[in-house]
């Protein structure tokens, strides 16, 4: 995947075209200014340990849970305010996700990069209001959408004149309750024509497979991130939390804070051994003939 355009955030973490591996990480949800800040100084750490860019991700407001009675998140302006004094204390390139148009303009003037969750990424108006900002834009690929049919978002974005899109993979629908990662996918997407990202930790949830909340296999995000590294992709999303199980939102398939330096050290060589690695083209085969 190589051969996709950059994307550059916050004008020093380049993203594709044979870029470092980046990471994406934080919590759910902004639970409170403290932890979350917590959060990204540990975070941080992390990353200048393993040699890795690190983008902070959180979110101000969870517009989609399961239930009504779920917590949401200190709203848009704490929210922003919580992320912008992130961004200025830590230094670190910020993420966070829009739900409404209207959100968009006051977003980016706190944040590097506006996400679109997957649920909303064919809705034009909120992906116009994104790309008019100027901010990248990472879109995650809906759970309903194959992933050439991401070309139409793409198209919606680019019309603007903002071509600093991302696109991420987060699982396909399957069947009730559950969801799948077709490793085809992350090839198809890049095809396109813009870097990759694979949301690890949203591809193992249980949509409303839990008692009014959404479930998780977070046993599985290890193993599923060596697959997505070793397929090309350009960066790797997680949600990490130094409790888990007391997360205030998508607890089921947060990975856990200590587990995380471990797993960037298994894909940093991973993605160098794919970056090094010669291609054949399909059906071409090589050695001596017998």
């Amino acid at each position: 995947m190589g051969s996709v355009p950059p994307v550059t955030i916050a004008g020093a973490v380049p993203v594709g075209r044979g870029a470092p591996l980046v990471l994406i990480a934080g919590p759910c949800v902004i639970e409170s200014a403290d932890h979350a800040m917590g959060l990204a100084l540990a975070l941080a750490d992390i990353s200048t340990r393993c040699g890795i860019p690190l983008v902070f991700k959180a979110s101000y407001d969870k517009a989609n849970r399961t239930s009504g009675t779920s917590f949401r998140g200190p709203g848009l302006e704490a929210g922003l305010r919580i992320l912008a004094d992130i961004r200025a204390r830590t230094g670190l390139p910020v993420l966070t996700d829009i739900h409404e148009p209207a959100h968009a303009a006051a977003a980016a003037e706190a944040v590097d990069v506006l996400q679109i969750p997957a649920f909303l990424c064919r809705q034009t108006d909120l992906l116009v209001a994104a790309a008019r900002t100027g901010r990248p834009v990472n879109v995650k690929k809906g759970q309903f959408l194959a992933p050439r049919d991401m070309r139409h978002v793409v198209a919606k974005l680019t019309a603007e004149g903002n071509d600093q899109v991302l696109l991420t993979e987060r699982g396909s629908s399957f069947g009730y309750n559950n969801l799948v990662v077709d490793v085809r996918a992350f090839p198809m997407l890049a095809e396109l024509g813009f870097p990759v990202v694979f949301d690890v930790t949203h591809s193992l949830q249980l949509p409303g497979a839990g008692e009014g909340v959404t479930a998780g296999l977070a046993q599985y995000i290890e193993p599923l991130a060596r697959a997505g590294v070793a397929a090309g992709v350009d960066a790797v999303f997680f949600e990490v939390h130094e409790e888990p199980e007391r997360a205030r939102s998508d607890a089921a398939n947060a990975l856990r804070l200590d587990r995380l330096e471990g797993l960037l050290h298994q894909l940093l060589r991973l993605h160098a051994a794919v970056a090094g690695a010669p291609t054949t083209p399909a059906g071409v085969t090589t050695g001596t003939p017998a």
